[in-house]
C-alpha cells in the first residue's frame, strides 16, 4: 500500500489497553493503521472504540500488510510470538517490529531479526485506562527505548510521533527499568487504595476529591528531593493492604 513518505501502514497485534491507544498516537502523526489482530470481543470493542473502521485480520495477513507491526501482547508471550511467526515465514526484510513489554528488549524479538525484520522495544512509563485520556496523558509520559544502535534513532522518532519522550534504556538494564515502574506502581495503587479506606471509615464522603491534590502534591514533593533521599522499598508488599486494588491490564 502507497504510503506518504516517511509515513508507515502499521498492524496491531493485542487489543488490550495498550496497543490501540499508541496506534490511534501513531494515526494522529498521520501514519495508516492497516488493521489490528485479536481474540477477545471485549478487547475487539476497545479497539473499535479508539480505532473506529479499522479492519480486524488475522496475524497473518496483519503483518503481511504492514510495514510496522505493534506486538502488544502480554510479555511473557513476546518470545514464542516472534518465534512462532518466523517458524511460519511470516516476517519480512526491512520491517518495524516493535513490542511494549517494560522487561524485555529488543533480543526477545530475535527471531524476528534473523529473519530480516528490525526489531524495537519500547515501553511507555505510564498506567493505561484504555480510553482516549490516555492520548493526552502520553504527552506527559516518557519510553523506554531499546534497539540496535543503527535504527535507535527509529524507535526514538515513533515515540516522539506519539507525543512522549523517548528514554534509552540498555538491554542490560531492561529488567531494572520494569522494577522501577512496576515499584511505582503498586506501592502508589496500595498506599491511595489504603488511605480511602481510612477516610471512609470515619464517614468523609468522595474521599478521592480530598486525596487528589494531597497526593499531586506529595509527590510533586518527594520528585523534587529524590536526589536527598533514598527510600527502601525492599520489604514493601503491595498484597498486605487491604485495600490494594489489582490493575486489570
Amino acid at each position: 500500500m502507497a504510503q506518504a513518505a516517511g509515513r508507515l501502514g502499521i498492524g496491531i497485534i493485542g487489543a488490550g489497553k495498550v496497543g490501540p491507544i499508541l496506534g490511534a498516537a501513531l494515526a494522529g502523526a498521520g501514519h495508516a493503521i492497516v488493521g489490528i489482530a485479536a481474540t477477545s470481543e471485549r478487547n475487539l470493542e476497545r479497539a473499535s472504540a479508539i480505532l473506529p473502521d479499522v479492519p480486524v485480520l488475522d496475524i497473518p495477513t496483519l503483518v503481511e500488510r504492514s510495514e510496522l507491526v505493534i506486538l502488544a501482547v502480554p510479555e511473557a508471550e513476546i518470545e514464542s510470538f516472534a518465534k512462532g511467526l518466523a517458524a511460519a515465514g511470516v516476517w519480512q526484510p526491512g520491517q518495524l517490529v516493535l513490542h511494549t513489554a517494560p522487561g524485555l528488549g529488543y533480543s526477545a524479538l530475535a527471531p524476528a531479526l534473523a529473519a530480516g525484520a528490525i526489531p524495537l522495544a519500547v515501553h511507555p512509563a505510564m498506567v493505561f485506562t484504555g480510553t482516549s485520556l490516555d492520548l493526552i496523558r502520553l504527552h506527559e509520559a516518557y519510553c523506554a527505548v531499546s534497539a540496535p544502535t543503527p535504527v535507535l534513532p527509529i524507535a526514538q522518532a515513533l515515540v516522539v510521533e506519539m507525543g512522549a519522550e523517548p528514554v534509552v534504556i540498555a538491554e542490560s538494564e531492561r529488567a531494572a527499568w520494569a522494577e522501577a515502574v512496576s515499584t511505582a506502581t503498586s506501592f502508589s495503587t496500595a498506599i491511595v487504595g489504603q488511605s480511602l479506606g481510612l477516610l471512609e471509615s470515619v464517614g468523609v464522603e468522595n474521599p478521592a476529591r480530598i486525596l487528589g491534590p494531597l497526593l499531586r502534591s506529595s509527590v510533586e514533593s518527594a520528585l523534587a528531593g529524590a536526589t536527598a533521599t533514598t527510600i527502601d522499598l525492599s520489604s514493601f508488599d503491595p498484597d498486605s493492604s487491604p485495600h490494594s486494588q489489582e490493575d486489570p491490564s
